[in-house]
């Protein structure tokens, strides 16, 4: 049948199995959102507030389902705006299809109103990207995205259609959605040698990072854990891939990592990583990191071995799959005595905080006890997503979604309503600070509008909190433009773009607040009033060896 090319973006779109997009129209891409109103009973269309909302609302919808996470926008700044959002999805490998049209072919290349290059702009964040001129090549384009996007290591896709091919017509024809064929990698030798290095392993230590949870591999790591008997570690990107309940599991490596996985990662014989790329903010000093160890590193993404860390062996693969063939060739280990050591560092230096009076510590607590741990919970970026990460003790993957490799202040509201779209079932929570929630906030008027019941946790202390503990620690406490006390009334702005208010400034009304918001059914700010000072530990100093990490006590 012939179709016009706005048409056919809608079939694409079912094809893909697409239900919900985010966006926000404009002059070039009105022909689509015209289709877009025709198609409305099969294809949601969310509106956000602004375009930049729209793409972290499609990341965490995608990070909540494992599904590709679609947004819109038109030329000009409406793609410029999608940049951080892309920028964000591209770091954390989240597969991602950014559809944009840009003006009419004749009028390419004149500095025509609303103009720009956005394919090259979004090149250096994208895994492809693509600009359609030909009406016949639109629906090939749109299946090579999606596949892309999805395909080996996930990421983003742009698609550029010009205004005249979404109005052009062609013949269209129904096809099935594929995946892209990723060669094998990893030969028997590989997996041999790293038998034999588990095999001879006394104090092994799993690393887990990101790739677990988007492989779906939580339940072949629990097994290979319990199979070799390792402590488990994981990163921020990884939280979810093994249960934070579990007896193995010693909490979060790096940075802010406990002492116990930052102590016992730099004793350890063999450290394997699985679906991890050695961050900075993991591995601190390199030339320090785990120097007892040989490093098994096992990822799909052959850039990421001998990236930052020297490998002993690698595996280059899907984790899931290897992780089965690894447990399937594995005999049954036991390390009693380094499992006390690591027992015994879990026992000295646990986690804590003052529990004399509200802190977010306290707060993420008492959210993990309302919500059972059963809770998807959204963060932005700082002081709260260090405590969020670190109190918070996920269970399952999918379940915390956070801007890691980034650091995208503002990410975290957008992506509680993609989550929350995309998975109705759950509680969805967004915990920022308020210096991330004033750079999107107005993403509450989406919530309300659509009547989405996601609760936003805003933790207040009038300031910007991990930098001001960095100035504080390492600048001699020069304040420079981080106290950000004002005159705005989170609650009132809350009320005024809709959603309902609770201001908690006692430990003693946070739990009735976390239940109130739940019960409610709508969308919930919780404004909770902390200390300014308040700081997040452990942590370790910058440049320095993760084995020196330091709380409040060593200081």
């Amino acid at each position: 049948m012939e179709l016009t090319g706005s048409q056919i973006v809608m079939e694409c779109l079912l094809e893909q199995g697409v239900d919900t997009v985010f966006g926000y129209p404009g002059g070039t891409i009105l022909n689509i959102y015209d289709e877009l109103y025709k198609y409305s009973d099969r294809i949601k269309h969310i509106l956000t507030s602004h375009e930049q909302g729209a793409a972290h609302a499609a990341d965490g919808y995608a990070r909540a389902t494992g599904k590709v996470g679609v947004c819109m926008a038109t030329s000009g700044p409406g793609a410029t705006n999608l940049v951080t959002g892309i920028a964000t999805a591209y770091m954390d490998s989240v597969p991602l299809v950014a559809i944009t049209a840009n003006v009419n072919l004749p009028l390419l290349g004149k500095d025509t109103f609303q103009e720009v290059d956005i394919a090259g702009v979004t090149m250096p964040i994208t895994k492809h990207g693509y600009i359609v001129k030909d009406i016949t090549k639109l629906a090939d384009t749109l299946r090579k995205a999606f596949a892309i996007a999805r395909s080996g290591r996930p990421g983003p896709v742009l698609v550029d259609i010009t205004k005249d091919v979404t109005a052009a017509k062609c013949r269209y024809t129904r096809q099935e959605p594929y995946t892209l064929d990723i060669p094998v990698r990893y030969s028997d030798k590989d997996i041999e040698t790293a038998v034999k290095l588990i095999e001879r392993s006394r104090k092994p230590y799993i690393y887990a990072g990101g790739g677990v949870v988007i492989s779906g591999a939580s339940k072949e790591l629990a097994q290979f854990a319990h199979k070799i008997d390792s402590p488990v570690c994981d990163t921020l990107m990884g939280k979810g891939g093994f249960d934070g309940n579990d007896d193995l599991y010693t909490g979060m490596i790096g940075m802010h990592g406990t002492k116990a996985s930052n102590l016992g990662v730099s004793e350890c014989d063999l450290l394997i990583a699985i679906g991890a790329r050695f961050s900075d903010r993991v591995i601190g000093n390199a030339a320090k990191f785990a120097p007892k160890a040989k490093v098994l590193h096992i990822d799909i993404d052959p850039a990421e071995i001998n990236k930052n860390i020297k490998t002993t062996a690698s595996i280059i693969g899907d984790v899931k799959e290897i992780l089965a063939i690894l447990d399937s060739k594995l005999t049954e280990h036991s390390n009693p005595e380094w499992i006390a050591h690591i027992e015994d560092l879990k026992a000295r230096y646990p986690l804590k905080y003052d529990t004399a009076r509200l802190t977010c510590p306290y707060v993420i607590e008492q959210l993990y006890d309302v919500t059972e741990g059963n809770a998807i919970i959204t963060t932005d970026v700082g002081q709260h997503q260090m405590w969020a990460a670190q109190y918070y003790r996920f269970k399952e993957p999918r379940t915390f979604l956070s801007s890691g490799g980034l650091g995208t202040m503002g990410y975290g509201l957008g992506a509680c309503i993609g989550a929350k779209v995309g998975r109705p079932d759950k509680i969805v929570c967004n915990i920022g600070g308020d210096g991330c929630f004033r750079m999107n906030m107005n993403e509450l008027a989406t919530a309300s509008r659509y009547d989405i019941p996601i609760i936003q946790i805003v933790i207040n202390n009038s300031v910007l909190g991990m930098v001001r503990q960095w100035q504080t620690l390492f600048y001699d406490k020069r304040y420079s433009n981080t106290v950000l006390t004002d005159k705005v009334d989170y609650c009132k702005v809350a009320e005024a773009l809709g959603c309902h208010a609770i201001r908690v400034t006692r430990k003693e009304e946070v739990r009735d607040a976390l239940t109130s918001a739940i019960e409610m059914k709508a969308p919930v700010v919780i404004e909770c009033v902390i200390d300014s000072d308040d700081k997040v530990f452990p942590m370790v100093s910058p440049g320095t060896a993760i084995s020196e990490v330091f709380d409040a006590d060593d200081m």
